[in-house]
């Protein structure tokens, strides 16, 4: 939990001024960043850009009174007005029972290594190879016959915390990326499909020319779609999509939603919600992790956590001021810009695999739909109604037989996540990740 010395000193004498200025207790945080890309179509770079940023945010108390105030300029006359505003602002605002800083006893004082920030930084004409590699890969697929692009990226920021209470820490992470999308096809039967990989370091990285050919294989493999009638039949997600489902369940067991009753789970605490066997977990020590954080946005302590535990709800995922609110105590799931107060965000979030290969899972299916693309954001956490537009490929007798699309897939999400199972091809790609999954019993509107 390494910080720039530079950038904590200017994070702690804020925190003094604001005290001096009046504030009963202060937190600060500051992040500076630095990022490349490039994106090129038809082996012709289209953009470069480059940009650096450094952003702080100040947040005082006053009784039971909060404020929150926001800079990119760090010039010592600015910092006093900022300071000057924040406690202004914090003497007027309504007063919030639930606001304040953590008990020291909860603040996170060491951690593992995670070893997320890789210290290289590439050139452009470096990206811009790399994403050439990639869409020639793409393009020398059969079948393919133009390109939407590639694009390559890297960033890195530095993140540095400090409090009052006593709290100081930061840390780095840095990302790398890569993308390929190409057409199959020509005239009105066209497709589109593409590749993606983001990772901490480069060196984990898939190769260009097999994010590339992933793209150009998926595209011509979507080449004449079909339409199929309305029925009720098992669907499969691919992990490109199936993790979708895991951000429904991460918002539905979010503190502020179960605070406001706003979620289809507010009742569910303790009860089984999934299948089984079925368990999630949210792990911010995940080496190399996209996602791993030492400590939470309000410098409290992190840790490994079974959130579905044999497909039994364990918890919500709770900052402190919703903890507060639901009378437990905070889970370390507290996430931050420097504009607005923390709200609870899982860190490394995925389901587990499961024992059957996605092979498996198709195969004892005689009829039902293979989903590779999702469209539309038809789903409701208040109900757990869930209708989305879909693309894929049909399952006959157990195989992907042929490509379909304009479909549209409904359910509900708590019969959802009790019909659901998952295969054993997990792969931590997003953050948010699961493994191809099966949900028996849904609706497919067609035709």
């Amino acid at each position: 939990m390494t910080a720039d010395a530079e950038a904590l000193d200017l994070l702690h004498t804020l925190i003094g001024k604001a005290l001096a200025a009046g504030a009963d207790a202060a937190d600060a945080v500051l992040y500076n960043a630095a990022s490349l890309s490039v994106s090129l179509r038809l082996g012709n770079p289209e953009t470069v850009e480059r940009a650096e940023s450094g952003d702080l945010g100040l947040r005082v108390f006053i009784g039971r009174r909060q404020a929150i105030v926001s800079a990119s300029d760090r010039r010592p006359e600015m910092l006093a007005e900022l300071v000057e505003r924040a406690v202004a602002m914090a003497r007027v605002v309504p007063e919030d029972p639930f606001c304040g800083l953590a008990d020291p006893a909860l603040l996170a004082l060491d951690g593992p290594e995670l070893d997320i920030c890789d210290t290289t930084e590439p050139t452009a004409e470096t990206l811009i190879q790399t994403a050439r590699d990639a869409e020639d890969a793409a393009l020398a697929v059969p079948g393919v016959t133009n390109s939407e692009g590639a694009d390559a990226g890297w960033s890195r920021s530095q993140v540095a915390l400090a409090a009052s209470n006593g709290f100081s820490g930061g840390y780095g992470i840095s990302r790398f990326s890569l993308s390929a999308a190409v057409l199959a096809g020509t005239g009105t039967g066209m497709e589109r499909d593409y590749d993606f990989s983001s990772k901490v370091y480069a060196a984990d990285l898939p190769g260009a020319a097999q994010i590339g050919r992933n793209a150009g294989e998926r595209a011509v493999r979507r080449i004449n779609p079909r339409k199929v009638q309305s029925q009720k039949v098992p669907v499969v997600y691919d992990p490109r999509v199936s993790r979708g489902l895991l951000s429904h369940l991460s918002s539905a067991i979010s503190g502020p939603s179960i605070a406001r009753g706003t979620s289809f789970l507010k009742d569910r605490l303790g009860q089984a919600i999934f299948a089984p066997g079925v368990a999630v977990i949210d792990d911010p020590f995940v080496r190399r992790g996209l996602r791993s954080r030492p400590f939470d946005g309000e410098g409290v302590t992190v840790r490994r956590r079974t959130i579905i535990e044999d497909g039994r709800l364990t918890t919500w995922l709770l900052d402190l001021r919703s903890a507060r609110q639901l009378g437990l105590e905070t889970t370390g799931h507290a996430s931050r810009g420097t504009s607005a107060p923390p709200t609870p965000s899982p860190a490394n979030f995925y389901m587990a695999a499961g024992t059957k290969s996605a092979r498996d899972l198709i195969a004892e299916i005689p009829s039902g739909f293979y989903i590779t693309e999702m469209m539309g954001m038809g789903v409701s956490g208040i109900t757990g109604d869930y209708s989305r537009g879909a693309t894929g490929f049909w399952i006959e007798n157990g195989e992907l037989s042929y490509p379909v699309s304009e479909i549209t897939v409904a359910g509900n999400l708590k019969e959802m996540f009790l019909n659901l199972e998952p295969a054993s091809d997990l792969e931590f790609r997003y953050g948010v990740d699961a493994p191809t999954v099966r949900v028996d019993g849904m609706t497919i509107a067609g035709l």
